[in-house]
This record gives structure tokens, C-alpha cells and sequence, in this order.
């Protein structure tokens, strides 16, 4: 990662005004004093005597032990004191040692510039999220004023569509490919502004950018490190923020065969934008649901120091912290694997069903490209101009689902000919099965 700052010779050209960026309902927020004492006492001694919370006593609850059994390892034990621990409150950045762990593997991973930093140059901060889910709605609250331009990939997470569509924003869709979003359609979009405008009081050039990286939700597309660089240099001229949401980062899969898994994870991970954000200007999401557990319901946002406290903030205000007994039953489960171990351990079969899919009977009625990463594929039918009814009325006749493209358009009525296919859960004789009965519902439609 540190090759890539040198080829790309990024120096910060400005101290980021965070202020600017923040809205009203965040700018105002105000840490609690009940929430501090309790980070406090998070970090304090067992000698501490605290008569400052309003915690139960632990030793009402009913639950006293647990053991956790692990795939291939040894079983993780909650004794009783652990136990208590696990469910109690806790402060609201999350439990330390989960997110000093989490730390140590961002620098590795991607040795973000901003590490080093001091705090008002917005060095890097990460705090536990109950799944990236409620990290990037805490984000959009904290940037997204009713009236703002938005940057995102088109077509995106409906999931996003639906946390920002009710602030009232304007989303501008940036037109994406195979390979990601095109730096030569956001260029293009952007020059609607003059760059020099941006931090104008009232100014309507975006400041904020949305985009899925990795694997995209629903088209499976990456950006290539080149497309980055370019999105990057175009942040900087126009003085916005990237919001870079990647679950599906440990999900890479390219040149990776059936018979290479046992390589997965020595091979050189994307370069993000957290690896080239010289300016602390990426706030980035990573979720463990697509790798761990989708139930635990654990993500983390790391970023510059100031954002991430604001996000904070509406934490305590909010879910108050991300479950303790996750946090801990995660961080037991990272620390006994260790960096290494967690890289091997990850979600990796997922592949094997999508990487022995035979398209034959699929090819004259349908068009794809492979995906890179994540667990969908993006599928246009041919002759068709909308899938919502073709599967929303048809598809369980023929007793195959899919999601009709439509719900990931900003405008979900607009007619849409694309299908998104999930290939994670099933088998590669259910894959080969689902498509033939896709194949057959396609040509009766036709």
C-alpha cells in the first residue's frame, strides 16, 4: 500500500473543514456525561468503586456461562465473570481490545496515510457499528441535509437507496460498468460546478460520494485501482467526501479457481481508498456479516477522528453501544485466530458453487459479466425491457426467485431489463437447476 502512495505522489493539499460538512441535527449533538463515565470506567481498574452508572447488578441475570463451539478450533468459554461482563453495558466506541484488533488490521491491511496523523488533521478513529447497516445511517444523517446533491453508483444497495431517499437529497447516479464506477461519467457530472465553489456557504457541489467498491451490490463489479486514483483526484478537486461501504472486501475472488483456495489469503488484497486517503476524506465501512455472522450484527466505521466522533455521538444518543456479548464473543474468536488465522478462516466457499456454474442453456437469452467479488451476479435478460413482473408474478411458477433490478434504480418504477442472482447460499447443482428454470421463464416470456 505504501508503493501506491509513492506511484500516485499524494500530498494533503488542505486542512479538511469538517464543520462544513456536518448537518444541523449533528453538528448539534453534545457527548453524554453518562456515556463518558462509562468509557471511563471501561478503562479504569477493577479497584474502582463507581457509583456513577445506572447499571444493573449483573448478578440478577440468569445467564452465568457459556461455550461457544468453533469450526475446526477450540471452543470459546464465557466463565461467569466474563459472563457479567458480556451483559453489561459498555462504552459506545465499542469494547477496547475488539477495537485495538481492528485497528492493528487496518494499518495492515491497508496502511492508511491518515494513521499517523493528528487528531484535527482527522486522524484514522474506527468505532464498533451494530452491522455496517446502522454505520452508514448514522454517516448519512451526519452529512446528508434535504436539498444536497449526492454522488452513487448507479445502480446501487437498495438498502441505501432507502436510508437516504426520506432526507430529501437530490442522488445523482454515476454510471458504472463491469469494472465499477466510470471516473469519465463522474468527471463529466461534476462539471457542472466550478471546483473553486465547493466550500462556499450554500454551495451545491456534492459533498458527499457513495460507493461499493468491492463486489458491488447487485452487480458484483470492482473498481480497478486505476478507477480509484481517478475518483480519488476528482474528491480533491471538488473538496467531497467518499463514503467507501466494503462487506464485501474479504470476498475477493479474482483468478481465484476451485483448486487455489488454500492460496485465498497470501494473495495481495484491492488497494482501497483508505490506502490513498492522504487528505482524511474517507469514512469506510466493513461489516463482518458476510464472513462471521450476519446475525451477530457487527461492523465498524473507520475515518477521520472528527466524523467518527459525530457518529459516536448518535450512538450514544441511539443503540447506546453494539451488543457487549458479540463484541466479545468476536473479539475472543479474532484474538485466539489472530490476524493470520482470520485471513485463512474467512467465508470463502461461496465460490465454489458460482465458479462451477455452466451458463450453456443461459447464454442465448441473457447477458453477464463475472463478478469480482461479493455473492451476486448482475444478469440482463435479452428481449426483455422490465423484469418486475416477469418475477415478482411469474418467476415462482417456475419455482426459481430473483430480485428484479428495478428495486437498486433510484427510481424503482423506471422499466429495467437486469435480474440480481445470489449464488452464496445455494448448491452448484441448485445454481446450474435455478438458471435452467431462469432460461425457461425467459424464452415463455419472450
Amino acid at each position: 500500500m505504501s508503493n501506491l502512495r509513492n506511484v500516485l505522489h499524494l500530498r494533503p493539499i488542505r486542512s479538511m473543514n469538517y464543520a462544513r460538512f456536518l448537518t444541523a441535527v449533528s453538528a448539534a449533538r453534545k457527548p453524554s456525561p453518562i456515556r463518558i463515565l462509562t468509557e471511563l470506567q471501561q478503562r479504569s481498574p477493577p479497584s474502582l468503586i463507581s457509583l456513577a452508572g445506572g447499571a444493573p447488578n449483573p448478578n440478577t441475570f440468569p445467564f452465568q456461562s457459556a461455550s461457544i463451539k468453533v469450526k475446526g478450533g477450540e471452543a470459546l468459554v464465557m466463565d461467569e465473570p466474563l459472563m457479567k461482563r458480556a451483559l453489561q453495558y459498555s462504552g459506545s466506541y465499542g469494547i477496547p481490545e475488539l477495537l485495538s484488533w481492528m485497528k492493528d488490521l487496518q494499518k495492515s491491511l491497508h496502511n492508511p496515510p491518515t494513521a499517523g496523523y493528528s487528531s484535527e488533521r482527522g486522524q484514522m478513529e474506527m468505532c464498533v457499528t451494530t452491522g455496517s447497516q446502522e454505520g452508514l445511517c448514522k454517516i448519512f444523517e451526519m452529512l446528508v441535509n434535504s436539498g444536497d446533491n449526492v454522488l452513487l453508483d448507479a445502480p446501487t444497495y437498495s438498502g441505501t437507496l432507502a436510508a437516504l431517499q426520506p432526507l430529501g437529497c437530490n442522488l445523482i447516479n454515476v454510471a458504472s460498468d463491469q469494472h465499477g464506477m466510470i471516473p469519465a461519467d463522474l468527471r463529466k457530472i461534476l462539471e457542472r460546478w466550478d471546483p473553486a465553489d465547493a466550500q462556499k456557504p450554500g454551495s451545491s457541489v456534492p459533498r458527499v460520494l457513495y460507493t461499493i467498491p468491492n463486489g458491488g451490490n447487485p452487480t458484483g463489479a470492482s473498481m480497478t485501482c486505476e478507477r480509484k486514483q481517478e475518483v480519488y483526484e476528482l474528491a480533491r478537486k471538488y473538496d467531497f467526501l467518499i463514503i467507501e461501504d466494503d462487506p464485501y472486501y474479504f470476498l475477493q475472488f479474482q483468478k481465484v479457481s476451485s483448486s487455489d483456495l488454500s492460496l485465498y489469503s497470501q494473495r495481495p488484497w484491492a488497494p482501497t481508498f483508505l490506502s490513498m486517503d492522504v487528505d482524511s476524506r474517507v469514512l469506510r465501512t466493513d461489516s463482518f456479516s458476510k464472513i462471521l455472522s450476519s446475525g451477530l450484527r457487527i461492523g465498524f466505521i473507520t475515518g477521520p477522528k472528527p466524523l467518527v466522533e459525530r457518529v459516536v455521538l448518535h450512538i450514544q444518543a441511539s443503540t447506546m453501544h453494539t451488543s457487549t456479548f458479540t463484541q466479545l464473543m468476536v473479539s475472543q474468536l479474532l484474538h485466539n485466530w489472530g490476524p493470520g488465522g482470520f485471513l485463512k478462516n474467512k467465508l470463502i466457499y461461496i465460490l465454489d458453487g458460482f465458479l462451477s456454474f455452466s451458463p450453456v442453456c443461459f447464454v442465448d437469452v441473457a447477458e453477464w459479466h463475472p463478478p469480482m467479488a461479493g455473492m451476486f451476479l448482475w444478469i440482463k435478460l435479452k428481449g426483455i425491457k422490465d423484469t418486475q413482473q416477469l418475477i415478482m408474478e411469474r418467476a415462482l411458477e417456475k419455482e426459481v426467485l430473483l430480485v428484479p433490478g428495478g428495486v437498486f434504480n433510484i427510481n424503482s418504477s423506471d422499466p429495467c431489463p437486469y435480474v440480481r442472482a445470489a449464488f452464496s447460499l445455494s448448491t452448484p447443482q441448485q445454481i446450474d437447476e435455478a438458471f435452467r428454470r431462469l432460461a425457461d421463464l425467459i424464452k415463455d416470456a419472450m
